[in-house]
Order: structure tokens, then C-alpha cells, then sequence
């Protein structure tokens, strides 16, 4: 794996960890403020969701090296038949 390849990867786990503890905090806020009578535990657990679920996410993609990301796939336009007989041959069955 190269160096600017785990660079990218370090990023999007950092990105997507922030994201992730926000959502899960802001959830908790939520949550804290309209049914939990302004209690803090639910910032702690939602923020340690999103943590969790960073983590993971995080693991998973720090050991797959293979996994191919979707904007770095080539779309081929071009599609091929490989199983049609050329148009000029005739097939077993016509020729009998």
C-alpha cells in the first residue's frame, strides 16, 4: 500500500469520524432536551455510537487493501458481444 494511498484512507476515516460522533452527539442533544429531562447520558452515548461506528468503519477499510472505491472504477461505454456467432457463419442447424 503506498503512502498517499493510506493518506486517503486516513482522511476519510478521520472525515467520516467526525461526522459520525457530530451525528450521534447532536442526536443525544436532541434526545437529552426532549424526552430524557436534560440528563447527559445520552450525549455520552451517542457520541460513543458514532465513535464505535467510525472505529469499524475505520478497521474495515484499513484492512481491506484490495476494496476498489467507487470513483476510482473505470465505466467502460463500449459493450461487447462475446457469445453471438458472427453474422456471416451459418449455425449447425441451418446447415442441415
Amino acid at each position: 500500500m503506498s503512502e498517499s494511498e493510506l493518506g486517503r484512507k486516513w482522511d476519510r476515516c478521520l472525515a467520516d469520524a467526525v461526522v459520525k460522533i457530530g451525528t450521534g452527539f447532536g442526536l443525544g442533544l436532541v434526545f437529552s432536551l426532549t424526552l430524557f429531562k436534560r440528563r447527559t447520558w445520552p450525549l455520552a452515548f451517542g457520541s460513543g455510537m458514532g465513535f464505535g461506528m467510525a472505529y469499524s468503519n475505520c478497521q474495515h477499510d484499513l484492512q481491506a487493501p484490495y476494496l476498489l472505491h467507487g470513483k476510482y472504477v473505470k465505466v467502460c461505454t463500449e459493450v461487447t458481444l462475446l457469445f453471438l456467432p458472427p453474422a456471416s457463419s451459418q449455425s449447425s442447424l441451418e446447415r442441415r
